[in-house]
C-alpha cells in the first residue's frame, strides 16, 4: 500500500503564495503524479499534473500560468507552487499518484490510484 503524505496548506490573503508538497512512501520512478482540489458541494478537479521521466506537466484552465507542479525523485515527492491565489482556489487539495497507464485523460481523478489525505487551502 502506497502512503502519501502532503504539507503547505494554510490560509492566505488573495495574492499571496503557497506550497504544497506531497510525499510518497514508494519511488515516483515511472509514475505520473498529480494535485486536485475539492471544494464544499463541488466535484473534486485536477490542478495539475506531472509525470515522470519526462517531467512533462499539464495544468488546469484555471490554474495555467499562476501555478507550477514540480517534483523530486531523490526525496520521492511533487510540489504545488501557487502564486497570485484568489478566494476561488479556497479548498481541500489533495496530491495523487498511479504508475498504470489509463484511458482516463491526466487530470482525471479516475485516472489515479492513490491519494493523500488532503490539506487544505484558504483564501481571502
Amino acid at each position: 500500500q502506497v502512503q502519501l503524505v502532503e504539507s503547505g496548506g494554510g490560509s492566505v490573503q488573495s495574492a499571496g503564495s503557497l506550497r504544497l508538497s506531497c510525499v510518497s512512501s514508494k519511488p515516483i520512478r515511472g509514475s505520473r503524479m498529480g494535485w486536485f482540489r475539492q471544494a464544499p458541494g463541488k466535484e473534486r478537479e485536477g490542478v495539475a499534473t506531472i509525470i515522470e521521466p519526462s517531467g512533462k506537466t499539464i495544468y488546469a484552465e484555471s490554474v495555467q500560468g499562476r501555478s507550477t507542479i514540480s517534483k523530486d525523485n531523490a526525496n520521492n515527492s511533487w510540489y504545488l507552487q501557487m502564486n497570485d491565489l484568489k478566494p476561488e482556489d479556497t479548498a481541500m487539495y489533495y496530491c495523487a499518484v498511479t504508475w498504470d497507464g489509463s484511458a482516463h485523460p491526466p487530470l482525471s481523478p479516475l485516472r489515479y490510484a492513490y491519494w493523500g489525505q488532503g490539506t487544505q487551502v484558504t483564501v481571502s
